[in-house]
């Protein structure tokens, strides 16, 4: 969430924000509410401090043996009062919250304005798109061809969009998570397989909840989602905390399979394995100070930039505009990797810089000294690969004649062989 001091002090940066988002918001009854509940703080405050200074007069007269029974009614009135306006301001509070918590958040000043995909900006391109001599497959034909992937047997089992990964892909996606792995071991991040459920109060803290009801999966008759990326459960993990400067910044690498509904997707993306309701992935994310977080946010693209460099595909970087990006980013880069059956290039990461905005949220903070005030600290996050989309493009781009698949140089130590 955003600053509160930023809503009542300037609220046409939030307006403008609004605009260049596209997004529809009750702007007016975020001010209103905000208002109200500043004005219920000063009047609670006021009765409370009547309150105790009626009971502390009350104390006194009772130890001299004097008649309290007037002040003790005044009392019972500001009381009861009291009672009514804390009942009026928990509404108030609650619809502030609710307005709040739903605000995105603002833009970095690089960011291209625009309501769609149209407007992203390519920022660099690398290595060279594949061309063959043969007629090119898409993954579906090639796993079909060389029995990688069961799909009929997984929407018989678990519906459309699951899979039976099979045989060498079962050790290619292993493969690709092991190296995953020690990567970014070898960059300083500390492991982590989080849980795979979270709360509602974790959930929300790490994303605008109202915007995921189509995308996640909630338990039913019970508090628990499952999570959709590790990220979720990564920025929670730190949730209510006070974090020593000396140990910023902290940087995450989260292990897990990731669980969504992907609603409204069509097309032949449909089928296959790009883009499915279980996946794993393995997922950047970053605790660091507000001074260092667009330093972070840079060094994140350039590793992500160079693991698939590694594997040698093809992929650009671009920076997302303000209609294309998530409501909880202020700057998010896309990489996508070149898909040579689909002819076209497709995301595989997501790297964004979230500034407080989940920070607030979950009440992360951080101080340098022990009598020292806290600040809110910077997190960000950066996919580093959702290996189902890696399969697909390591598939189609690394394909022969024959039908078989090359596997790249950096994976081949840990499956084994050199083709599958």
């Amino acid at each position: 969430m955003l600053d509160p001091k930023l809503i009542k002090e300037n609220p046409q940066a939030i307006k403008e924000m609004l605009k260049s988002r596209d997004v529809e918001f009750d702007l007016n009854g975020l001010i209103e509410a905000d208002k109200k509940r500043r004005e219920f703080i000063l009047k609670t405050d006021e009765l409370r401090k009547k309150r105790n200074q009626f009971a502390l007069e009350i104390s006194q007269k009772k130890k001299a043996g004097e008649d309290a029974a007037g002040i003790l009614e005044e009392m019972k009135k500001v009381s009861s009062e009291l009672t009514n306006l804390e009942e009026a301001q928990g509404e108030i509070e609650e619809q502030y919250m609710h307005l709040a918590l739903t605000l995105p958040n603002l833009i970095h000043e690089s960011v291209p304005i625009g309501k769609d995909d149209s407007a992203n900006k390519e920022m660099k391109k690398w290595g060279q798109i594949p061309s063959f001599d043969f007629k090119v497959n898409d993954h579906i034909d090639i796993s079909e061809n060389l029995d990688l992937v069961d799909l009929e047997r997984a929407a018989k089992v678990a519906g459309a969009r699951f899979y039976y990964l099979k045989n060498d892909l079962v050790r290619l996606n292993q493969a690709l998570i092991q190296y995953s792995l020690e990567f970014l071991s070898e960059k300083n991040y500390s492991l982590i397989q989080p849980p795979y459920m979270i709360n509602h109060q974790s959930m929300s803290g790490a994303v605008i909840a109202d915007d995921f009801e189509d995308v996640i999966y909630k338990i039913e008759d019970e508090d628990l989602y499952m999570i959709g990326t590790s990220e979720h459960a990564m920025a929670a993990m730190h949730s209510g905390e006070i974090i020593e400067g000396k140990d910023l910044p902290i940087r995450y690498a989260g292990v897990s399979p990731c669980f969504r509904k992907e609603a409204g997707a069509h097309g032949r993306d449909q089928k296959g394995i790009f883009r499915v309701h279980q996946f794993d992935k393995i997922e950047q994310f970053v605790f660091t100070r507000p001074e260092d977080s667009w330093q972070e946010h840079e060094r994140m693209l350039g590793i992500a930039e160079e693991f698939y460099q590694n594997l040698e595909i093809p992929h650009r970087v671009m920076l997302l505009s303000s209609g294309d990006m998530g409501k909880i980013s202020a700057k998010t880069y896309d990489i996508e990797a070149w898909m040579a059956g689909q002819n076209a290039y497709r995301e595989i990461v997501s790297c964004s810089n979230c500034l407080d905005f989940q920070a607030r949220r979950l009440k992360i903070r951080f101080r340098d000294k022990t009598n020292e005030d806290t600040q809110y600290l910077h997190t960000l996050n950066s996919t580093l690969i959702a290996t189902s989309r890696i399969l697909v493009s390591i598939l189609e781009n690394f394909q022969d004649k024959d039908g078989h698949i090359t596997v790249p140089k950096v994976l081949q130590k840990y499956m084994g062989k050199a083709n599958i």
